[in-house]
């Protein structure tokens, strides 16, 4: 099984590329972020000519979030139960055995934002209802744009970003507190090269000059992990024309 996230910063720009991109990776399930498509224009018949069905919640020009599997999406929840928001950032979904999880987590902006406490609000009640959904689902994978560097080495310059929001040590906290409940990381699963990012900015040459961070993560239940067979970011969509920001994720799994 081959489990992938992307955030494609805009479907209705990117879904030439993403068609390509399942054309060539196949994965079985893709998540994705930043769709900003509102229901009514979410391109369900083109996904479905490539063998996709879709789970998806949008809202014009901001987030929107969508799950894409080439099996039946069984028992689809959009948001955090008990968690009032009108952003559109969680979708979630049972595929075959394993139920995936798709979020955007917020941005937050700046430290001194008031987006900055909402962004840790809101990962507090993502971690509680995780820690729920872990414990009804053994084989749990939750994916997509975290918005966090867990660590100086997910950060091309740890001085240069120090303190600011992405890598502030709250974030961290809050990401940390995500893999407390039992979901492990699975890009840390594997020795990996150094300076792998999922994000660069798009001015000063930040990709060429490989200036990124590794915030687009997959987390997986104990029980994935031990069937996790690789991990890996796959920037090659990042050097198209008019790409998205980010890069996929890729793992996949014996079973």
């Amino acid at each position: 099984m081959k489990l992938a996230t992307w955030n494609v910063n805009s479907l209705n720009v990117r879904l030439p590329q993403v068609l390509a991109w399942l054309d060539e990776q196949q994965p079985d399930v893709l998540a994705l972020q930043e769709t900003k498509l509102e229901d009514h224009r979410f391109p369900v018949a083109e996904l479905e000519a490539r063998g996709y069905a879709a789970a998806y919640t949008g809202q014009k020009t901001y987030n929107g979030v969508a799950l894409l599997s080439r099996q039946p999406l069984r028992d689809v929840q959009v948001d955090v139960p008990g968690l009032e928001d009108e952003q559109r950032r969680v979708v979630a979904a049972t595929v075959g055995s394993v139920r995936v999880v798709c979020l955007y987590v917020p941005n937050g902006q700046t430290v001194d934002s008031p987006k900055y406490q909402y962004k840790l609000e809101w990962l507090g009640a993502v971690r509680d209802w995780l820690a729920g959904e872990l414990g009804r689902h053994s084989r749990l994978a939750v994916m997509g744009d975290f918005n966090v560097a867990p660590e100086d080495r997910d950060v091309h310059s740890p001085s240069r970003w120090a303190g600011q929001v992405l890598v502030s040590a709250p974030e961290r906290a809050a990401f940390s507190a995500l893999l407390d409940v039992g979901l492990q990381d699975a890009f840390r699963l594997f020795p990996q090269p150094e300076r792998v990012f999922s994000w660069w900015n798009y001015g000063r040459l930040a990709f060429a000059r490989n200036w990124g961070l590794r915030i687009d993560h997959i987390l997986v239940s104990p029980t994935l992990a031990a069937a996790c067979q690789s991990c890996t970011v796959d920037p090659g969509p990042r050097a198209h024309e008019r790409p998205s920001d980010h890069a996929p994720v890729l793992a996949t799994f014996s079973e």
